[in-house]
């Protein structure tokens, strides 16, 4: 302290004496702390890691602290654009690709300082600096076209042309009956079609509307990726509608330009710019020659950063997307095959309203239709235009209404409302659907190829083991320090990822891939690595980035201090090891690599295989030209070996034993060694002792063999090792050939052929690139193989959901087309008024499909065999079922028809209400039935769905308000306790008939191929 007070005293005055003093003597409390500190650990652990790194230890005090909060505060209001925000040839600068304009900015760096950013740290990126730049120059979004509004819903409800033809005979019905009635009684009837009308066409607009709303969300939600962007000198991740101009992105491949910028530095960076050139070969992105990067293009090899010029509709993907309508237009397959059965059913229900038409006709014009007292509709004596007008309008009326009854528009409701239901409860669940078909799609899977890492494990990598040459060191305070310091390089320098250390207390921020986070990790805490400290020391002179194919990664280097240039790969341990053919020991010394040595090699890197653990080697080679355009990678010397250990997901277990359960094969395809490979999927459940007919095999192996020895060897496959992208695909293909409905999950850009050759493509999305995501049909949020398995649940139960609810219209349909052509047959009039009709039209159409298509899957779902590609809509269960109701509904209201009068002693209209009330309770009583097909439980769960209950009550409540309160509306009369009791007990007698007709045994084999293959004489 002496020689401290000596030199602040020679050269400071008395006051910036006390100052420095002061900053002294914090630094000798911070220095004796740290020294207790470090005692204290000794005394704890026994352990001292001894490494060749140092702190600096910065003091300020608060005249130093005041200043910089000044200064950085002047600094801050100092700050402006030297770029104007209307600048034609700024803004042009990527879309028109202006090299011109970019060497007359400066370049690079220069148009970076007049965006007030920096090449290294970036913008500040404090909330008040990203809204000026937001005002200044925009925000990172385009113009989205306004979706459908509720009534263009409603006028869309109306527009069918049943519905339209009913409005028409409403409008002329309300005319004579005003005429002959007057105004005060002949309104009833026309004003009631139309509020039936109305009525049926404002619930089907709701219900599309909300669909409509939830699907733009979702839409919304698939289009928010994140960004890695580099501010306060701080890599960190925001939402791509965040990014400003000055913004510096991190690229790396497989992501998407999220804006038009400007390459600052990176190397070997290769763009696709097929989606906005429509050219299918790669650009070569550099500083000078090629320096653009526009939004929307994809990074397909190399890695770099760039400066954001413009965002939103300055850039051309801007103005492309802006102009684009978002409509979903195409109708997913189980939509089309609905079509096709509504349209069967319409035809039917056309040819009964023809008959029914021309039966009521010929009756009421030859006096067989008579009124409540005996006497003929249809006077011959008084015929006139109006008579026979009015009757014959009423007459086609009815008819128009059974058609409408009889289509059934509420299956595409119907899929529309579980899809929507679906997707939104599985965006819940981890799983964003990007295109609607997968729903379904996902229930008919029978075999799912899985990548493993992150998927069936937990992608959280750690080094357990660390080996130099044939050593193990128990701490690397016993490797020498050169090889320490080379190592340093080989993790520091050849990586993806990046070391922020914000100050002396917090612990460095790591980013990049797990692999690469676990290395660098390693390579801070165990080796001591300064990453500051190396970026100072050495210049990056090329990098060959990470290939599928080599499974490694190179970078070229020159120590600035002594001018070596020195080249470092990193990658799979076996592939490293072919290249090399020496080694380093923990003396530094190198070694030839014989026979002898590496067979012992082999056999660590084997046995950290067996034991499950990554196994990546380091290897470096001194060369003597740095400006080679290719990386040696011939006659390297052996670093080290590490091991990392990334655990299986706990519940992955039970996720594949569901899998088995439900008939759907599990296929891990990995780049891993396939000893690796073989412990984790004997740990996940993917492969086990019982199973003599499962395979592990080789990318290679498959890949020598004829595409028919593939297709033998197929389905017997459980895992495939050291796989290449090329292979996952073949395999897919050759799945699809031998009949599987096939899911993939990928996460690389390369997985992306056989994301889009899948059935189904689901892409990871923590671990996923952009390209992966835009070739996949679903987004695993979590990168969970659990979610897979859950999305697989979902799948099924769309087409379960959908089966209950044609199971339940089709029973209506039947019923109501039997009661209303024997009655027209036989008594001449219908014995449901249009109204009536109507009224259960909405029941069965839009409450039905609220009620039914929202049931959640359930455990069940999962012990069954997958649904077949062609699987019938209508199973042989559904049959049974239908017409076991229809049957009985038929039976009962139609001896209403006939005896209720004498039975129960009522009047006509009373008889007609009691009948017309039995039907809609019927239907609500079916809708329990219709909740399970062929489980006899049919109340198992349904106090968990709200919607369903909701809806029976709504349904309830308002029969009771048509029967005891619209009575003029609906053609109905009161009803007494006692007539109430009748209905409900009537309609109560569906459950267990429903039950019992489930005793009944039935076919699983389709019943039109039992009826094709039996022959009849």
């Amino acid at each position: 302290m002496e020689c401290a007070d000596y030199l602040i005293a020679a050269g400071t005055s008395t006051a910036d004496s006390v100052r420095w003093m002061k900053k002294w003597r914090k630094a000798m409390n911070v220095i004796r702390t740290c020294h207790r500190l470090t005692r204290l650990t000794l005394l704890s652990a026994d352990i001292l890691r001894r490494t060749g790194s140092y702190v600096t230890i910065k003091i300020h005090d608060d005249a130093d602290a005041d200043a910089t909060c000044t200064s950085n505060s002047a600094a801050a209001a100092a700050v402006k654009f030297s770029v104007a925000p209307d600048d034609k040839d700024f803004k042009g600068l990527v879309k028109d690709k202006r090299v011109d304009c970019f060497h007359r900015l400066g370049g690079a760096a220069k148009i970076a300082a007049a965006l007030a950013s920096g090449t290294e740290v970036g913008i500040s990126g404090d909330e008040s600096d990203v809204r000026r730049r937001r005002e200044a120059f925009g925000s990172n979004t385009y113009p989205r076209r306004k979706p459908k509004g509720f009534w263009r819903h409603v006028w869309d409800a109306l527009s069918d042309v049943f519905l339209i033809v009913l409005l028409v005979c409403a409008a002329v019905s309300l005319g004579f009956g005003i005429k002959e009635h007057g105004l005060k009684d002949g309104w009833y009837d026309g004003v009631s079609i139309f509020l039936a009308v109305f009525l049926v066409a404002a619930v089907s607009a709701v219900s599309n509307h909300g669909q409509a709303k939830r699907f733009d969300r979702l839409a919304s939600e698939s289009d928010d990726i994140a960004v890695t962007v580099v501010r306060g000198g701080r890599r960190q991740e925001v939402s791509i509608f965040d990014v400003v101009v000055g913004d510096v992105v991190v690229l790396k491949i497989g992501d998407v330009v999220p804006a038009d910028g400007v390459f600052l530095d990176g190397h070997a960076l290769q763009l696709d710019e097929s989606s906005m050139t429509g050219e299918p070969h790669p650009v070569h992105v550099d500083a000078e020659k090629s320096p653009f990067l526009a939004s929307g293009v994809k990074v397909i090899d190399g890695y770099g950063q760039m400066l954001v010029t413009a965002v939103g509709t300055d850039t051309a993907w801007g103005e492309m997307m802006g102009s684009i309508t978002r409509e979903k237009t195409e109708p997913t397959p189980l939509q089309e095959r609905l079509e096709g059965l509504t349209s069967s059913i319409g035809k039917v229900g056309i040819a009964v309203a023809v008959l029914v038409f021309a039966v009521l006709t010929a009756r009421h014009f030859t006096g067989s239709t008579r009124d409540d007292q005996g006497q003929p509709l249809f006077d011959k004596q008084r015929v006139t235009f109006n008579s026979v007008f009015s009757a014959l309008v009423g007459i086609f009326q009815q008819a128009v209404t059974i058609i409408v009854v009889a289509i059934p528009e509420g299956l595409p409701l119907a899929v529309t409302l579980t899809l929507a239901f679906s997707m939104k409860r599985m965006v819940k669940e981890h799983a964003l659907v990007r295109t609607l078909s997968a729903c379904e799609t996902m229930g008919s899977v029978t075999a799912i190829c899985t990548d493993k890492t992150g998927t069936l494990t937990l992608n959280q990598m750690k080094v357990t083991e660390f080996w130099v040459g044939t050593d193990r060191p128990k701490a690397v305070a016993a490797v020498d320090g050169g090889v320490v310091s080379l190592l340093c390089q080989g993790a520091g320098l050849n990586t993806t990822g990046s070391v922020y250390k914000p100050d002396n207390v917090s612990p460095p921020e790591i980013s990049g891939s797990p692999t690469e986070k676990a290395l660098l990790s390693w390579a801070v805490a165990e080796l001591g690595m300064d990453a500051d400290a190396l970026r100072r020391d050495c210049k990056v002179l090329h990098v060959e980035a990470f290939n599928s194919d080599k499974k490694r990664s190179g970078v070229l280097v020159r120590d600035n201090a002594t001018g070596a240039v020195i080249s470092h790969w990193k990658g799979a341990a076996e592939m490293v090891l072919a290249s090399c053919s020496a080694y380093v020991g923990t003396d530094g010394e190198p070694r030839e690599l014989g026979v002898e040595q590496r067979t012992n090699l082999e056999k660590v890197i084997s046995d950290m295989a067996a034991g499950s653990l990554r196994c990546i080697a380091f290897a470096y080679k001194q060369q003597v030209d740095g400006e080679q355009s290719k990386i040696d990678d011939e006659g390297l010397t052996l670093l080290g070996l590490v091991g990392l250990k990334d655990p299986c997901r706990p519940e992955v277990k039970a996720a594949i034993e569901a899998c088995t359960k439900a008939g759907v094969a599990v296929k891990m395809v990995t780049g891993d060694n396939v000893l690796t490979a073989r412990a984790i999927a004997k740990e996940c459940g993917i492969i086990s002792d019982k199973d003599r007919n499962g395979i592990v095999i080789e990318g290679q192996e498959f890949r020598a063999m004829s595409p028919e020895q593939q297709l033998e060897i197929v389905d017997r496959i459980r895992v495939m090792a050291r796989s290449l992208p090329m292979d996952k695909l073949v395999l897919v293909q050759r799945l699809k050939q031998k009949g599987h409905v096939v899911a993939v999950t990928g996460d690389g850009t390369n997985d992306a052929p056989a994301l889009k050759e899948a059935d189904v493509g689901l892409s990871m999305g923590i671990q996923g690139t952009e390209v992966a995501k835009e070739s996949s049909d679903i987004v695993i949020m979590n990168d969970n193989f659990d979610t897979v398995v859950t999305a697989t649940r979902w799948g099924r139960c769309v087409f379960n959901n959908i089966q209950k609810f044609i199971q339940f219209q089709l029973t209506v349909n039947v019923a109501a087309l039997i009661i209303n052509f024997v009655s027209a047959l036989t008594s001449g009039k219908m014995p449901l008024t249009t109204v009536q009709l109507l009224w259960v039209n909405l029941i069965m159409d839009t409450m039905g499909a609220l009620a039914l298509a929202t049931d959640k899957p359930t455990k069940t779902l999962m012990r069954r065999p997958p649904i077949g590609r062609t699987a019938p809509l209508i199973s042989n269960a559904m049959w049974r079922n239908l017409a076991a109701q229809a049957a009985f509904q038929v039976a009962v209201l139609l001896a209403l028809q006939y005896r209720g009068r004498d039975i129960f002693g009522v009047s006509e209209k009373a008889n007609g209400t009691m009948i017309f009330n039995a039907f809609v309770l019927c239907q609500v009583f079916n809708e329990f039935n219709a909740r399970e097909i062929e489980r006899k439980n049919v109340f198992a769960g349904v106090l968990r769905n709200k919607m369903f209950l909701g809806i029976i009550a709504v349904t309830i409540a308002m029969q009771v308000v048509m029967v005891e309160l619209l009575t003029k509306f609906a053609g109905t009369q009161r009803l007494g306790l006692v007539q109430w009791g009748v209905c409900v007990a009537i309609a109560a007698m569906s459950w267990p008939i429903g039950w019992a007709v489930k005793l009944i045994p039935v076919p699983d084999r389709p019943l039109h191929e039992i009826v094709a293959t039996r022959k009849f004489f």
